[in-house]
């Protein structure tokens, strides 16, 4: 069985047969700053690249994507959660057009 290094093993996040390219233009400074920190985590600078900047994306998604609310906005939300109220003409009204959409 092979032996496999960091350098070997895909990025954090990808999947498959790699088929898309991204170019970058940088000066010579950035490039050997890559190059090093690259080489500290003994891998590759398109792996290290790649794999910061699919790190730096899914913290960006995540914070655009998750809701916070305030704790009073959480009880009141948790508790309707817990305790839904009936539903009303227009949750009827809601719920028969997306099945119409839907066809269910």
């Amino acid at each position: 069985m092979p032996v496999t290094t960091p350098a070997d093993r895909p990025a954090p996040g990808t999947v498959g047969v790699k088929r898309t390219r991204v170019h970058l233009r940088m000066d010579g400074r950035s490039k050997r700053t890559l190059e090093r920190a690259a080489a500290y985590e003994e891998t590759t600078v398109s792996r290290f690249v790649l794999s910061s900047a699919i790190a730096a994306a899914e913290r960006v998604i995540g914070s655009r994507e998750r809701i916070v609310l305030p704790a009073a906005d959480w009880d009141t939300f948790y508790d309707a959660l817990l305790n839904p109220p009936e539903p009303n003409e227009a949750l009827r009204a809601a719920a028969h057009r997306y099945r119409e959409r839907v066809g269910e």
